[in-house]
């Protein structure tokens, strides 16, 4: 008989969940909170101009490759990629920048032109980190966090040590040049720690950048939400938006259903993509697992102040992908988690997806989106947004060395406040939990809920961690678990 499956959220991990469920024959419906689907991915479109209101970085193609391999359908029956080059730019002063092209042989060579001897040292890097890399996509990430013997096979116990250590110990041993050990250090950055809290292990990253290279869903990355939503209901999954989760129903310690505008539904099961921590808060205390004094304690990925931007001409000097790399890294990263504040002088990230894909902004025009990393949980106020959008203009202008003040039609800008209203975001935060050592695999809150029966969990916040592919895995993690323990007879 058939297993209703009621899901809390339509973000990646939820509707990849939806997919493999559907396809395993249970009833499954996602109720969303928000007008459109997407979760953090969602867009916003404004007088001609299109912005990925989330993620814009498409990394790790393999993974969405295998995602929809496993429904016998590739990613370009739903949406098509394209490769950047460059990948990206990091700038370091004014119209001083190393360009990241596309192929690793580029890339050595711009090392070696940088600091001689560095493009051997980065070949042997890279194939060290591809060795990881394999490791981990094929042994670790799609294993569900249940028990410290996951992490345990004849690969990883040769591995150990790059778990002691970390990832700015392993890279400015063998690159002593600081732009280009920054430059190796920024994907870690993706898994929400500072390089020196993030194993060396991780250094797997390095082989998605330079390796796998960077590549743009036309129409931008709302496109693979909606790629992944048309196959769910091609698997009959049932969407509902504007529709707010207020209660997860709990009978003898199992959930029995959910309570969606005032309205009860019965479920057989229920899974939560939503933030961790607020999925628990619609349980009684009773039945959650995690304190609040435990959420304290753990280390979040950052939160992030960005601006969407219509600029009325095309920039110079800026690619799809810039990073501004001009001030010091480690202080800004001591304001975002050492002693959280509002950096004196944040780096920050530049995305002009109308550089690579005519549908971002009107013809002649620039639509760009700028990010601050920030300490989750600061004050969020219209003046601080204000300030810090005039410091990195001033920056940005005198970087790239145009004048653009006289060129910005419209500016929205999003923040702390706005990921708590809109994803009930645990202290506002962007990403996630980190990928520390202390949270990892199965040190991350757990998939399925150790007090409730039929409740389970899937997202950043849980295995195998932050980013948009592991969202993917952490689906059909979520999914195999409930089919594991629920299967349909």
């Amino acid at each position: 008989m058939k297993k209703s499956v009621s899901i809390i959220g339509s973000g990646f991990s939820a509707l990849a969940a939806s997919c493999y469920l559907a396809k395993a024959h249970y009833d499954v419906t996602i109720y969303e909170k928000n007008a459109t689907i997407g979760g953090r991915a969602r867009q916003l479109k404004k007088e001609g101009f299109t912005f990925d209101i989330g993620p814009t970085w498409y990394w790790m193609p393999d993974i969405f490759e295998r995602f929809f391999g496993d429904f016998d359908k590739k990613p370009s029956d739903y949406y098509s990629i394209e490769k950047l080059n460059p990948a990206y730019n990091v700038y370091f002063g004014e119209l001083d920048y190393i360009s990241i092209e596309d192929s690793l042989e580029k890339i050595c060579a711009t090392f070696e032109k940088e600091e001689a001897g560095s493009g051997a040292k980065l070949r042997s890097f890279i194939a060290s980190a591809q060795e990881n890399y394999d490791i981990a996509i094929k042994d670790l990430v799609y294993r569900p966090g249940v028990s410290p013997l996951e992490l345990v096979t004849p690969k990883t116990i040769k591995k150990l040590g790059l778990f002691m250590s970390n990832i700015k110990k392993m890279v400015r041993s063998e690159f002593k040049n600081k732009r280009l050990a920054q430059i190796l250090e920024f994907p870690v950055l993706f898994l929400g720690a500072k390089p020196s809290d993030t194993p060396a292990f991780y250094n797997f990253m390095n082989f998605a950048d330079f390796g796998l290279g960077t590549w743009h869903p036309k129409n931008g990355m709302y496109s693979v939400i909606e790629g992944m939503a048309k196959l769910a209901q091609e698997l009959n999954v049932k969407i509902h938006t504007e529709s707010p989760v207020e209660k997860i129903i709990t009978k003898n310690g199992k959930a029995t259903g959910i309570v969606v505008n005032g309205k009860t539904i019965e479920s057989d099961i229920v899974l939560s993509g939503a933030d961790y921590h607020h999925s628990e808060t619609l349980l009684d205390k009773k039945d959650r697992q995690y304190s609040e004094s435990y959420w304290k304690k753990k280390t979040f990925a950052p939160s992030s102040l960005l601006f969407y931007v219509g600029f009325s001409k095309k920039l110079e000097n800026v690619v799809h992908h810039t990073l501004f790399f001009d001030v010091d890294f480690d202080v800004h990263a001591e304001a975002i988690y050492d002693d959280p504040k509002w950096p004196k002088e944040p780096l920050f990230y530049a995305s002009f997806p109308s550089k690579t894909d005519a549908s971002a902004a009107p013809e002649g025009k620039e639509a760009g989106i700028f990010l601050i990393p920030l300490a989750p949980g600061i004050e969020d106020t219209p003046e601080v947004r204000e300030q810090y959008f005039d410091i990195i203009m001033e920056r940005f202008q005198r970087l790239t060395d145009q004048d653009i003040t006289k060129n910005i039609i419209f500016k929205e800008s999003f923040c702390v406040n706005d990921f708590v209203k809109d994803y009930n975001s645990y202290k506002g935060n962007a990403y996630g939990m980190a990928n520390t050592l202390m949270q990892t695999a199965f040190l991350r809150p757990k998939l399925k809920s150790k007090k409730v029966k039929n409740l389970f969990f899937t997202g950043q916040l849980t295995v195998p961690g932050p980013g948009v592919p592991p969202s993917l895995i952490s689906g059909k993690l979520a999914a195999e678990l409930i089919n594991q323990h629920h299967p349909i007879q």
